[in-house]
């Protein structure tokens, strides 16, 4: 067993937006191992450190016991998964300049997904990189939970798409 840290974000259901009303609830349900965060109303955030066999047992065992305790509640985000060089660096353990250093010297370092005044990269990418390229050996859960939880924001966003727009993308 490994201990898998990722964050797990939901917006409360209807009439039931007051955040404060859940933490006793998520701690005697079986999210004794989150720390919660409630600074948004309507939304509440769980920093999981969960003891499993595998991320996706982690992960899945987290939302469930969520969905268990807060019926109606709807993920935002899972995280780590779209992260800046920051992220990258405080996940990693080295300093951001570090990381940029890495970035800017190496043809190959991973696309963004979003490239503004303040780029974001899939952690997945960039660590299943850096593993490959030899630049830093990535610690087993961490790669496994950023797979993990990419699938779960991907799985997420499906449900916003429009199907006739994605059956003319298709024929492109």
């Amino acid at each position: 067993m490994a201990g898998y840290t990722f964050t797990l974000v939901f917006t409360l259901p209807e009439g039931k937006k007051d955040p404060e009303k859940w933490v006793a609830a998520l701690g005697a349900g079986g999210c004794d191992d989150a720390l919660v965060g409630i600074g948004v109303t309507g939304r509440i955030a769980l920093n999981f450190i969960r003891e499993a066999d595998t991320a996706e047992d982690a992960l899945l065992s987290a939302l469930t016991d969520v969905s268990g305790i807060i019926p109606g509640a709807l993920l935002v985000e899972a995280a780590p998964d779209l992260v800046g060089l920051s992220d990258i660096a405080e996940l990693l353990g080295v300093s951001r300049q570090y990381i940029r250093k890495v970035m800017v010297s190496r043809e190959a370092f991973p696309a963004p997904v979003h490239d503004g005044k303040t780029a974001l990269w899939n952690l997945e990418a960039v660590l299943c990189w850096m593993n490959s390229a030899g630049v830093k050996s990535i610690p087993s859960p961490l790669l496994d939970i950023a797979k993990v939880t990419r699938q779960c924001n991907l799985h997420r966003a499906m449900t916003d798409l429009n199907p006739v727009f994605q059956a003319k993308l298709k024929n492109l």
